[in-house]
């Protein structure tokens, strides 16, 4: 080995040389060179050790011979001195690799390359895939090593050590500048595509791009879903997923996220998913997409193994806020055509208009086809206390999607506590399929309320001036509904002559008639709390037979008797004669409906 000054000089070339700009397979090459060169080696390779499959891997080799042969490029731990090199963090001297026993891989290899002297030396550094490192130099004879000449090469390998982590941290602050530059360079695509009006479906599209995990974008205010690509590949390719979203699936991943939404809740949660065919159970996190404090949407992300970093954090509220700013315009234009919708609507049916041919044309912008027979279906929603304010819009957009999903065109129009669906009639199969959406429409929106809404299947309107005709015939239904605690999907034939009856009971003559016959007997119980008026209908009812009377009010036949002559002797009324029975039963029936629509407007 040289003196002290010489393998002083040594250390500063092999300094100078390994600090050179390289990647990490230039400068292992540079110090494996390096130390054969000034340690007086003649062969050397840097090996990485991968203990989790019992394997070294040579990843550079220094060997000047001119016979180019094919080499061992892996070598078994078992079989190799790397291991207990690491282990015991010092290096292994082996005077004569030939005749060693310990390790015959070497002694094996040492015949064939010619070689005696082997030392191995653990590296305090990794590779790129974190696996330590060791350097091996071997010598033609055999070389003697002092303490001395074990410091030097051992000074060798912590230089390189250093340029190696210098290297690592060069790459991972290249990175990290690439991934901020992609962040920055997202974040402009994001918000050029938005500015120049790109749609949801556009932006859902390039996360797939943009993010490693899956997404899930929902638009509460456009009632859509858009996903970038699959989270369960083995269920569903990227096709079927979107088509299982927009079918079996959307109406559960609207709830959570809604649910989710409300509750503040983004860490990772379990999404359980049922389409019919198999239960899914998936892991996501639900991040809330808000303008201004309102809840627009939510992004739905079904995150990988990989933690997520601090820059693609970054992305990530990139993301979310173009999203949020697109479904904002959404929702200001959703908002602008309902308003618009609805209040032509109401001028229609409250007969405001003057020119027909100006609302046709305005219904024609707004998708309504005045012009053409259409049936209408009126839905009233169930009178709740604490509704979300936004539940008119949302069971808008159930409809909406309802309709799509069954080939129905239909224009929806929100009225406050209900929705009119204005369908295009078709007297082939108008009853079936009007009938089948409005089965669906119950069954979609009882998810949001808890409980039915009333749904009745009105008539066709045919020209303007059957518009409202028709909604009043059908907001009659509703109240006769109301009043007898009916829900669910009606029509006027589950009603008989009650529509007709509502209708003559708001006019002042049958209230007149009502008061005449009968509104003596309705002062005097609600002063006395008597219970006249219901003796009398219950007797009416059953054909005025006193017995059957009796046991149908669970009374005695005597105490029938007596409230029927105490009737008589109050009111006058004496319900024997057939045309004073069906005069007082009338006015009965009708007292019935006028409380029940009083109270139902209460």
């Amino acid at each position: 080995m040289a003196d002290q000054a010489s393998q002083m000089r040594s250390l500063r070339d092999v300094a100078s040389r390994i600090n050179s700009d390289g990647d990490l397979e230039t400068i292992l090459r540079d110090l494996i060179h390096a130390a054969c060169e000034h340690g007086g080696w003649t062969l050397g390779s840097v090996m990485a050790i991968d203990a989790a499959h019992g394997e070294a891997h040579v990843m550079v080799r220094h060997d000047p011979t001119l016979l180019r042969r094919p080499l061992e490029n892996r070598w078994e731990l078992a079989t190799s001195p790397a291991l207990i090199a690491l282990q015991r963090n010092e290096p292994v001297y082996i005077r004569d690799a030939r005749a060693s026993d310990e390790f015959p891989g070497y002694r094996r290899e040492a015949f064939e390359r010619d070689y005696r002297t082997v030392l191995v030396l653990p590296m305090s550094c990794a590779d790129a895939e974190n696996r330590p490192m060791v350097l091996n130099v071997v010598s033609r004879g055999i070389t003697e090593v002092s303490p001395d000449d074990l410091a030097f090469m051992s000074m060798i390998v912590h230089l390189g050590g250093i340029a190696v982590e210098r290297e690592h941290r060069i790459r991972a602050e290249r990175q990290a500048a690439e991934q901020l530059q992609k962040a920055l360079q997202t974040q402009t695509t994001l918000l050029q595509e938005v500015l120049s009006g790109g749609s949801t479906s556009a932006l859902a599209a390039m996360l797939a791009d943009l993010l490693p995990a899956p997404v899930l974008v929902v638009d509460f205010s456009g009632n859509a879903l858009v996903a970038s690509r699959s989270p369960t590949p083995v269920h569903f390719d990227d096709t079927a997923w979107q088509r299982a979203i927009d079918t079996s699936l959307g109406s559960q991943i609207i709830t959570a996220a809604r649910d989710a939404v409300a509750a503040q809740r983004n860490e990772p949660r379990g999404l359980r998913l049922d389409d019919g065919e198999r239960q899914l159970q998936l892991m996501a996190r639900i991040e809330p997409l808000n303008v201004d404090g309102q809840a627009v949407g939510a992004l739905v992300i079904f995150p990988t193994a990989q933690a997520a970093g601090d820059l693609e954090r970054l992305l990530l509220d990139s993301v979310k806020f173009a999203l949020s700013v697109q479904m904002m315009r959404s929702v200001i234009r959703f908002r602008f055509e309902t308003r618009t919708l609805t209040e032509l609507f109401f001028e229609i049916i409250e007969r405001r208009w003057r020119d027909a041919d100006d609302v046709l044309l305005r219904g024609r912008r707004l998708g309504l086809a005045l012009g053409a027979p259409a049936r209408m279906v009126v839905v009233d929603f169930p009178d709740m206390p604490s509704l979300p304010a936004d539940i008119s819009v949302d069971c808008h957009h159930a409809v909406t999607r309802l309709a799509r999903q069954l080939n129905v065109p239909a224009s929806v129009v929100a009225i406050g506590g209900g929705l009119v669906c204005l369908l295009p009639h078709d007297e082939d199969d108008d009853q079936e399929r009007i009938g089948r959406l409005a089965r669906r429409m119950v069954e979609t929106l009882r998810h949001s309320f808890n409980r039915e809404p009333i749904v009745v299947l009105g008539g066709v309107c045919d020209g303007l001036d059957t518009y409202p005709k028709e909604w009043e015939r059908c907001w009659r239904m509703i109240r006769i509904a109301r009043a007898f605690g009916r829900t669910g999907t009606l029509s006027a034939s589950d009603f008989g002559p009650m529509p007709m009856l509502i209708g003559a009971a708001e006019s002042a003559d049958v209230r007149s008639f009502v008061d005449s016959s009968i509104g003596i007997v309705v002062a005097h119980d609600r002063k006395h709390d008597t219970p006249y008026l219901e003796t009398l209908a219950a007797y009416l009812r059953e054909g005025c037979r006193a017995q059957a009377c009796a046991d149908a009010m669970g009374l005695h036949v005597t105490t029938l008797r007596y409230r029927l002559a105490r009737i008589q002797d109050l009111f006058g009324i004496d319900p024997e004669t057939p045309d004073r029975r069906f005069a007082i039963e009338l006015a009965i029936r009708l007292h019935g409906v006028i409380e029940n629509g009083s109270a139902t407007a209460g």
